[in-house]
């Protein structure tokens, strides 16, 4: 049986302590995410969870209580060194935040794979950091697989306001996400005008608020892109409070279990899915095959789906068995 502290199927209120460590198992990995309490790290938890018990490998997942806890996170992450694990599968919260502790994974030998692409790798390189791997989805394909979606529904010669409602400030991965959607939509459909790209910090009540202000400058806003699918959901309700349901298109990135509900529900039009569970599984698979001294890639794209109630109604896309 796998070694687990915290795992997706806890509470919040028990995610959001952070577990002291004891000892660890010889040849365990560590494992640490941003927050388990969110949908999307959720379901990347039980795809390492499930990914290990296959593997037949020791692990131990932590996870602080937001995704915006940057420095918690880091002492989780020194804390998760002493426990001396034989590899570090880590989600950072920003581009730096992990720096320290990561360059003394490195100088004790510590495999150390990048999470979902959270670390600039020019920042790696100026600090001298040389990760194992990092595996997640294409941020800027995904981006652009929201604006593809988008102009399907409203015409390569539609016109009219869109919002964009990025990530946390300092986080590569919302910033690709948003730089991706902007880039195809102004290449596909020059007439939809993206009026207003502002960082929502992955927060949904946050996004609820800039989706109001927008609106009430904008009343004939057409689409709205949201970095991540707790956003994207916070737009949403503002756009049903504004008695504007069903005339704006809303997309998030994830796919998360929310996000699945809301589209079926008939109210977030899509999300595009980066299926965070074959990701957490993938992780753990690819790590041990480094471990045991097997050559691995050193960037693995997990593929993405566009997720909408046609797709899901229809049951024929073979990535949704990967949608948790």
């Amino acid at each position: 049986m796998s070694a687990k502290t915290v795992t997706a199927k806890l509470g919040a209120a028990a995610l959001a302590a952070l577990l002291a460590a004891g000892p660890g198992q010889a040849g365990e990995y560590g494992v640490l995410m941003k927050t388990l309490a969110n949908p999307f790290w959720g379901a990347m938890g039980e795809g390492v969870e499930d990914g290990a018990k296959e593997a037949g490998v020791e692990y131990h997942i932590q996870a602080v209580e937001s995704d915006q806890a940057a420095e918690s996170q880091l002492n989780v992450c020194n804390t998760m060194l002493e426990r001396s694990p034989v590899a570090m599968i880590t989600a950072a919260i920003n581009s730096t935040n992990l720096l320290p502790c990561l360059k003394a994974a490195q100088e004790a030998g510590i495999k150390v794979v990048d999470l979902d692409g959270n670390l600039d790798p020019a920042i790696l390189e100026a600090e001298g950091i040389d990760i194992t791997f990092r595996i997640g989805s294409d941020n800027v394909l995904a981006g652009a697989q929201g604006a593809e979606y988008m102009v399907s529904q409203l015409g390569a010669d539609a016109t009219g306001p869109v919002l964009v409602i990025e990530g946390l400030s300092g986080n590569i991965t919302g910033q690709m996400r948003a730089e991706g959607f902007a880039a195809k939509l102004a290449e596909l459909a020059p007439g939809l005008e993206i009026v207003a790209s502002l960082p929502g910090d992955w927060d949904r009540g946050k996004a609820a608020n800039i989706t109001n202000d927008i609106l009430t400058r904008n009343p004939d806003l057409v689409g709205i892109f949201a970095a991540n699918d707790g956003m994207a959901l916070g737009a949403v309700e503002s756009v049903f409070a504004a008695g504007k349901g069903g005339d704006v298109i809303i997309i998030g990135v994830d796919g998360n279990s929310d996000a699945v509900k809301s589209i079926q529900d008939g109210r977030l039009t899509a999300s595009v899915a980066q299926l965070p569970y074959l990701v957490g599984k993938q992780a753990v698979e690819t790590v041990k095959a480094a471990v045991e001294g097997g050559a691995v890639e050193g960037q693995i794209i997990v593929p993405t789906l566009v997720l909408t109630k046609e797709v899901m109604d229809a049951g024929s896309e073979p990535l949704l068995e990967f949608v948790k």
